[in-house]
């Protein structure tokens, strides 16, 4: 049975709309789940602000549960990999692997403004609906490849013995992502409108570097 075709608005669009359109859901939907979560979320509110027929998405996605699924693989998924290539790629010596991870976040954070909050909703709160899909295939290679190189640089004395090389990923991830996901509180708060990503990120690696040394 052969696929309809897609609802159409006006005209006849071809290839390219086509795919423009797909892409500007995508990144209508991935944007409304970072503000109000995945469950308070629905199709409808999505094909509402993109200004298309609901019939349209599920033509292209089918329903929510494919929609997250597709997200998972062409937005998410590839943002993760982005870090862990460039983490992967880094010299092993601790102060580099901080530096490039710290700018490989911050230059994720901006390209995708939607990470941070995606993140604390649906992977560390509980009952997030991502937590499942992006701890246990995604985020583990990336925090446990970190654990393990600074525990190497540990035992051969880079690092300051009295540090847990499994807090320090915990620590690292912290000092990168929860900045960004609560800028709207602590800018006000501060009067911080000032400080820019790469002010963030050259803070976040002084601060790390000095923590990392073994003591005199």
């Amino acid at each position: 049975m052969s696929r309809p075709s897609p609802p159409r608005t006006r005209g006849r669009p071809g290839a390219g709309d086509d795919a423009d359109r797909r892409t500007r859901i995508l990144d209508i939907a991935i944007e409304l789940f970072s503000r109000q979560g995945i469950a308070a979320t629905s199709m409808t509110q999505i094909a509402r602000a993109a200004h298309v027929a609901p019939a349209l998405l599920h033509y292209y996605f089918g329903d929510r549960d494919r929609l997250v699924d597709t997200l998972v693989d062409e937005r998410i998924a590839p943002a993760i990999g982005a870090i862990g290539a460039a983490v992967a790629a880094a010299p092993d010596a601790p102060r580099d692997i901080v530096r490039v991870f710290v700018r490989a976040m911050s230059e994720g954070v901006t390209a995708h403004p939607w990470f941070p909050p995606l993140w604390l909703r649906e992977v560390l709160s509980e009952g997030g609906l991502l937590r499942e899909r992006l701890v246990g295939t995604f985020a583990t290679p990336v925090a446990r490849g970190l654990r393990d190189r600074f525990a190497r640089a540990q035992a051969q004395g880079v690092i300051d013995a009295r540090l847990d090389p499994r807090l320090l990923v915990v620590s690292l991830i912290s000092l990168t992502l929860f900045p960004h996901a609560a800028a709207p509180v602590w800018r006000p708060l501060l009067e911080a409108d000032d400080i820019t990503t790469t002010i963030l990120a050259d803070h976040t690696i002084a601060l790390l570097e000095r923590v990392l040394e073994p003591p005199r």
